[in-house]
């Protein structure tokens, strides 16, 4: 009995092809009001962000660090963005729901790769603030060409590495009876109730990367900005200070949104709550939308660098 016990549950686990995302509703017309609402949003990611890249690539004006930096980020945002976005209007529309085993894995493996190189590139631009606010007369020696490309290629190294440690290990997980995902993408945190292995190793590695990625990398960033504010309350004219503050407000913007709502997305129990789902969404979506804004609305030189090109293309 105990053979045949073992032989059936070895079968249920091998049978297990692919997932079922339950998504954001099962509604057929809040889907159809959802997908045309997301498609809008993506479609204002791809736009946004890639404008971004073409008018920090087109205008000398902005080849410093500060936009190199940022240019990476339009880069990174429309990577992550497109990770989760296609998947989930496919799965908006009525015909299917499902997601083999494999894709879902790469899903995750490129949600978490991007996440974490978001974060390592937040933590770079924070120390780049920091070095122009604290040594303006050494900042074109210390962020020279070469430390700037180090600091994005880690970035991505750092991650994919990362990432490659916790998805490898899931690749040997067997899934059992229960397929169903209670959210409208794939990571590993939704991936590891599912499975009928043992998963502490798992859940060890992933709290260890959590940790390190998004812990570590929010403590050199706000280590950055106490010493940002350590030298601008040294400032003696009240101009000046509001000038130092207003290089970083746009990167501290950015920083909260991506930090408030990622911790929270991975906090959160994995149960697909209404709250789960919307600080994923943030997470995934709107902060990668808002970027572009943010950096365009509260920085007068890319503003000017937006303008010389209309001006340049259509007059």
């Amino acid at each position: 009995i105990d053979l045949v016990s073992y032989y059936m549950a070895m079968k249920n686990c091998s049978a297990i092809s692919e997932f079922i995302l339950l998504g954001l509703s099962a509604d057929p017309y809040i889907e159809a009001i959802l997908f045309v609402l997301f498609l809008l949003i993506y479609f204002l990611t791809l736009t946004g962000n890639s404008l971004m890249l073409l008018v920090l690539s087109a205008d000398p004006h902005l080849h410093t660090p500060m936009y190199f930096f940022l240019k990476q980020l339009s880069f990174l945002d429309l990577c992550h963005s497109s990770v989760t976005a296609p998947k989930m209007l496919e799965n908006l529309l009525p015909e299917s729901k499902t997601i083999s085993v494999e894709s879902c894995l790469a899903q995750a493996f490129f949600v978490f790769a991007t996440g974490g190189t978001e974060a390592c590139l937040l933590a770079a631009m924070a120390y780049d603030r920091y070095i122009a606010i604290s040594f303006p007369l050494l900042y074109g020696r210390v962020m020279n060409n070469q430390l700037c490309v180090g600091l994005v290629w880690v970035s991505w190294g750092l991650a994919f590495a990362d990432a490659l440690l916790n998805i490898l290990p899931a690749v040997n997980l067997d899934f059992c009876e229960d397929k169903t995902i209670p959210h409208f993408s794939c990571e590993l945190s939704s991936l590891f109730p599912l499975s009928c292995s043992d998963t502490s190793t798992n859940f060890t590695l992933l709290l260890c990367s959590s940790v390190f990625h998004f812990f570590g990398t929010l403590v050199l960033i706000v280590s950055s900005y106490v010493r940002i504010a350590s030298t601008v309350m040294r400032v003696s004219s009240t101009m000046g200070r509001s000038k130092a503050f207003s290089t970083c407000s746009s990167h501290l913007t950015t920083v909260i949104l991506f930090y408030v709502s990622g911790f929270i997305s991975y906090l959160l129990p994995t149960s697909g709550s209404p709250l789960e789902m919307i600080f994923s969404l943030q997470y995934s979506l709107i902060t990668p939308m808002l970027n572009p804004l943010i950096y365009s609305l509260k920085n007068k030189e890319v503003k000017a660098a937006v303008g010389r090109m209309l001006r340049k293309y259509f007059y």
